[in-house]
C-alpha cells in the first residue's frame, strides 16, 4: 500500500505567536494519526517558481491515514490556533507503490 505525505511549504509567517501555538497542538495531533516527521524547517534551496520557506514533511503509513488525520478533531483544533498566522501551499499526496 502506498504511504501518504503531508507537504507544506510556508510563503509567509506573518505571526510567529500562532505559529508556535499550532505547533504545540499540531504535533500531538500527527503522532496520534500515526504521521513522522521527515522535515521540519532547516535548509531549503528552491527553484524554478520554488519559495525557500519553512518546509514540512510527514510521512503516514496510508494516503487514507493522512487524510483522516489532517481531517481528525485534533488537528482541526490546531488550525484554528495557526489561523491566518501564516500562508502556507498544505497538500497531502500518495507515495510511489
Amino acid at each position: 500500500m502506498p504511504k501518504g505525505y503531508w507537504v507544506s511549504v510556508y510563503r509567509t509567517i506573518s505571526d510567529p505567536e500562532k505559529l508556535a501555538a499550532y505547533n504545540k497542538l499540531a504535533r500531538p495531533a500527527v503522532e496520534a494519526g500515526g504521521g513522522r516527521v521527515l522535515v521540519r524547517g532547516g535548509r531549503v534551496v528552491a527553484y524554478d517558481a520554488g519559495i525557500a520557506e519553512r518546509t514540512v514533511l510527514i510521512e503516514f503509513d496510508s494516503f487514507e491515514q493522512a487524510v483522516a488525520a489532517r481531517e481528525s478533531a485534533a488537528y482541526q483544533e490546531a488550525l484554528d490556533a495557526l489561523s491566518d498566522g501564516v500562508e502556507r501551499d498544505f497538500r497531502i499526496v500518495e507515495g510511489i507503490d
